[in-house]
């Protein structure tokens, strides 16, 4: 049975991400982009009148535009099961993820979070525990798994193609905070760089994450211990603009990761190298539709995202022909399809498709606190080497 023909359109909540969010707008756009998904309603802001006044702009219905997610999580939760909210996106900054996302769960709620998870790995580990006791479907929009050539990497991996792994360099220079923005009053930069809000870490929680998941999600290797060294290098910013750590893996592959928020010059720049015995690979998020494989001793492959060369799952996450770009929203509307396939089984009593199941879930999200934990450990000890903190 085709999961996705479910006879109506899933109605999607939110959490935070009002009308002037940059995020909140992708997470609506990637959600609705193949029109199976209906955005009814909403907490917008932490401040009620804000949230209101965001959705009106939206134009959410009067009774379901509401000041609070405590407000939202009470009506929708009082609907009857026909007309109340099938899953909520949560979409504020990291402090505030893990009181709504744990109770919406434990609601019975489907949930779809931004990274990172929660604000400490202590919330990770009692989400997981909740999801887990909960039975639903819980997504983290790690989004950059859903480009489908980094899907296209993985199997190219995990088929054996390029050997076993020994080397693995990954990447995330942005240059947006080598000046200091939050002290004029930048949002982004506001929450990003203050302790209270962002964790532990900055840019290692902030973009050094994504490293951490992508590496994972290519190669599936666990990483055994870190050796990091975190800078601030903007004066009086309170958390870390730039790091640079050693990876050893649990196979006895090494990697190296760099993440930097003061790179001058630098976009989103994120891209991952993967060494092997037999062959290697290039990812680079600024040119999403190109993976290329590299050999001893025959030229180099690119191959391209679009054609019918590629594995099935990366097929999947394609929707344009071959030389028609697909980037950044198409690529967080993978995360989405695929978690929102398997909400429509759920719903259907059917198993999902294999294919649905490729998704960032909660451990996902537990296993980047306990590397972001384990970097700033790591960084402010004397000690060399610190074995990744339990995430389980």
């Amino acid at each position: 049975m085709d999961t996705r023909r479910l006879e109506r359109k899933l109605r999607m909540g939110m959490v935070g991400g009002g009308a002037d969010a940059f995020i909140g707008a992708v997470h609506r756009m990637a959600a609705q982009l193949d029109g199976g998904v209906e955005f009814v309603a909403g907490a917008l802001s932490a401040t009620p009148d804000k949230a209101r006044a965001s959705g009106r702009a939206l134009l959410l219905a009067p009774d379901r535009n509401y000041g609070t997610w405590e407000e939202m999580l009470e009506r929708e939760a009082a609907r009857p099961a026909g007309d109340r909210i099938d899953f909520v996106s949560i979409v504020t900054p990291n402090d505030s993820h893990f009181a709504p996302a744990a109770a919406f769960a434990g609601a019975g709620f489907h949930v779809v979070c931004d990274k990172p998870m929660t604000f400490d790995l202590e919330e990770a580990r009692r989400l997981v525990s909740i999801v887990g006791a909960s039975g639903i479907v819980f997504a983290l929009t790690h989004n950059y798994t859903g480009y489908p050539l980094v899907k296209e990497a993985r199997h190219r991996v995990s088929s054996g193609e390029l050997g076993e792994v020994v080397k693995i360099v990954v990447e995330y220079p942005q240059g947006w905070l080598l000046a200091p923005l939050e002290r004029a009053g930048q949002k982004q930069a506001a929450w990003r760089t203050d302790p209270r809000r962002a964790g532990a870490s900055c840019c290692i929680g902030d973009i050094g994450s994504h490293c951490e998941n992508l590496a994972h999600y290519i190669t599936g290797l666990e990483i055994n211990e870190v050796c990091a060294d975190l800078r601030t290098v903007v004066p009086g910013r309170p958390l870390d603009d730039d790091g640079n750590l050693l990876v050893r893996y649990a196979s006895g592959a090494a990697g190296v990761l760099f993440a930097s928020q003061i790179s001058a010059g630098e976009e989103n720049n994120l891209g991952i190298r993967v060494y092997g015995t037999r062959g290697a690979l290039e990812w680079r998020h600024e040119e999403p539709n190109d993976l290329w494989l590299r050999w001893p001793e025959a030229p180099a492959t690119l191959l391209r995202r679009g054609n019918a060369y590629l594995s099935e799952a990366a097929r999947r996450a394609t929707r344009l022909p071959a030389g028609h770009p697909e980037a950044f929203i198409e690529a967080f509307a993978n995360v989405y399809r695929n978690a929102l396939d398997t909400v429509r089984a759920r719903i259907l009593g059917v198993e999902p498709d294999p294919l649905a199941l490729d998704f960032p879930t909660a451990l996902d999200g537990a296993r980047g606190m306990a590397f972001i934990e384990t970097a700033v450990a790591s960084a402010r000890s004397e000690r060399k080497w610190h074995p990744l903190k339990d995430y389980r």
